[in-house]
């Protein structure tokens, strides 16, 4: 034991290679190139570790995570034209995906129909589809069983209508509007921090955002009306310790708005799902969930169960 924290200290003294050094993760914290037993003497593992299913959540929210169900096989289906898409969609439901990401083409994102000279060139692009109208919606989720899979619209300043026609379809069909389950984006504030495609000032959005939720809570309560969003957070630049700080920020607002707009907090945060981006750092990201998790403290309420969807991307 002592000849290990001799090493661990002479870590410390390391001299890195020129131009190597000094070692940081992206938020900034020195990696040491040796850690030993002293640098978890600390550590008390009822206090800090737990049990599964129990706060402080480090060993996962639930007490059997996925050896009792699998999470979600999300695959992207929102390529070309509406008809093309949801051919897509079909095909990725025959080889086994559990649910789809639907994004927007730009024109789409920025509120314009595809016929706007202003949309040249970018309809159906980036993997994206033009949604111009309640057709556009129904050709793209023709022969698709609304009430058997989870569908995830990365939508936000349209979130709106997008949602008013997902309902309007599945209507429609005589699909009960409680059995959709799903997410919308929907996350507004982040638009103002990294992605930048909102409509109007920060009041009114925020204002449209909780009429969607309301609505999800009253009539669609397996679905997902927020999704607070990290990684367009973490892609416009921020650190994990500043992508973590802006969605804890970002999602305390719109509780608080949705409590002000007469709604119990127990009704509606269990349904608000959460978005991080998984960049290279694999102790870095351990701890950026493992402090998110815990961060609502050791409360029975229903809202700590929180829903995360980490995203790594590749090229």
């Amino acid at each position: 034991m002592n000849r290990l924290k001799n090493k661990n200290k002479d870590g410390d003294k390391e001299t890195p290679a020129p131009g190597r050094g000094p070692f940081k993760n992206l938020s900034g914290f020195k990696i040491k190139a040796v850690y030993g037993p002293e640098d978890i003497a600390q550590l008390d593992p009822e206090r800090d570790l737990g049990l599964p299913g129990e706060y402080p959540f480090t060993r996962g929210v639930h007490k059997t995570m996925y050896r009792e169900k699998l999470w979600t096989i999300r695959q992207l289906g929102s390529l070309d034209s509406p008809s093309k898409a949801g051919q897509r969609i079909k095909k990725l439901l025959q080889m086994g995906a559990t649910g789809i990401s639907l994004c927007l083409d730009m024109p789409t994102i920025m509120g314009r129909d595809s016929d706007d000279p202003l949309a040249e060139g970018e309809v159906g692009s980036c993997g994206g589809i033009s949604i111009d109208s309640l057709e556009d919606m129904h050709n793209l989720l023709e022969g698709v069983p609304l009430d058997e899979i989870s569908i995830n619209f990365v939508s936000n300043s349209q979130s709106p209508v997008i949602l008013a026609m997902f309902v309007a379809v599945a209507q429609e069909r005589g699909v009960p509007l409680e059995k959709l389950t799903g997410t919308m984006q929907n996350d507004i504030l982040k638009e103002y921090q990294a992605q930048k495609s909102y409509y109007f000032p920060p009041r009114p959005s925020m204002s449209l955002t909780i009429d969607t939720l309301t609505f999800c809570n009253e009539h669609m309560p397996r679905f997902n009306p927020i999704s607070i969003s990290g990684y367009h957070l973490a892609s416009a630049g921020a650190t994990p310790v500043q992508e973590l700080a802006f969605t804890l920020a970002n999602g305390f607002t719109y509780v608080e708005e949705g409590m002000h707009a007469g709604l119990p907090v127990d009704s509606f945060a269990p349904r608000l799902s959460f978005f991080f981006k998984v960049h290279n750092d694999f102790f870095e990201n351990i701890a950026k969930y493992r402090l998110f998790v815990s961060s609502g403290g050791p409360k029975p309420a229903n809202c700590l169960i929180v829903q995360v969807r980490p995203r790594y991307m590749v090229g």
